[in-house]
């Protein structure tokens, strides 16, 4: 579950991105208030891929017993 609520994180990163690259976030937002959203969605995903990470079978799991 936690996989498919980053997997929507980053969707919603990418978009952001997006926003950002085209200028089109001018319509919608003014510049402190775009800053403060996408901070929030660069947060999010970092927390959701943390939680991933501490899960059973998580990335950091693997990563050690690959070596």
């Amino acid at each position: 579950m936690a996989r498919k609520w980053h997997a929507l994180a980053e969707r919603r990163r990418r978009h952001f991105v997006d926003l950002y690259r085209s200028e089109r976030w001018r319509r919608y937002y003014s510049e402190e208030a775009f800053l403060a959203q996408m901070r929030d969605v660069i947060e999010s995903v970092e927390m959701w891929a943390k939680v991933i990470e501490r899960a059973p079978g998580g990335d950091a799991q693997r990563r050690s017993t690959k070596h």
